[in-house]
């Protein structure tokens, strides 16, 4: 029986297809951009994941998050998630965690835990924390930059904090990380310069959002994680 992962094993061989599926990668967040994280890295072999999300899906999530559908609205996004990521690899081994990661709550999670960590949050006081918990131990982190109000998917990339720009989230990062010492942080960001809100919701403070963006932040992420788990220049 041929292998649900043959044309990976193709790609970057027998050896790094065994570091995925032994590697254990967390996502915090797993809502337009981090769904797409954690489904790529399935498909991709990853064989653990943990899932940190306190969320349900709501029906403005369905124009762009990979897990909303009419029938999942009202489920909790990390349960939804896991049944999908067992749907697609049944060996892989998922933790879901029903809980939205705080400063006050970091100590809840061994980070030493992880070979990877993904920051998909919104907030920053939360991204701020899980990134400082993984420098703390050591492990690899990427975090995600602002896919709100942006329409072009091919101006996502990734790049250290420090060689940032345009992205108003980043500015905020970058000077959140070098208040605490941080001399690096891959992340990625758009290029792209955010677009105005429509004259009928210019009073919202929920940025709009496409299909396409969120899910090309995910996937570039996603790309960045398997790069540097089988060590791929």
């Amino acid at each position: 029986m041929t292998s649900q992962f043959a044309r990976t094993e193709m790609l970057i061989g027998t050896e790094n297809l065994h570091r995925l599926q032994q590697a254990h990668v967390a996502v915090f967040g797993v809502g337009g951009v981090g769904g797409y994280v954690a489904e790529a890295l399935a498909r991709s072999g990853v064989g653990t994941l943990t899932l940190v999300d306190n969320d349900v899906v709501s029906v403005t999530n369905l124009n762009r998050q990979i897990i909303a559908t009419h029938q999942t609205i009202g489920k909790f996004k990390v349960d939804v998630m896991a049944e999908r990521i067992g749907s697609i690899n049944p060996q892989a081994q998922v933790f879901a965690h029903k809980i939205s990661f705080l400063p006050e709550n970091a100590a809840a999670f061994d980070f030493s835990a992880f070979d990877y960590v993904v920051d998909a949050v919104d907030t920053v006081s939360a991204k701020i924390a899980i990134i400082m918990s993984a420098k703390e131990k050591n492990i690899p982190v990427i975090s995600s930059m602002g896919a709100g109000n942006k329409m072009n998917p091919a101006l996502f990339q990734a790049a250290d904090i420090y060689k940032t720009s345009v992205c108003p989230l980043a500015r905020v990062m970058r000077q959140a990380m070098k208040k605490r010492g941080v001399k690096n942080l891959k992340v990625v960001y758009s290029t792209e310069t955010p677009m105005e809100r429509k004259e009928n919701f210019t009073a919202e403070r929920t940025p709009g959002s496409m299909a396409f963006t969120p899910a090309a932040a995910g996937l570039v992420l996603a790309a960045e994680v398997v790069k540097d788990l089988i060590k791929l220049p």
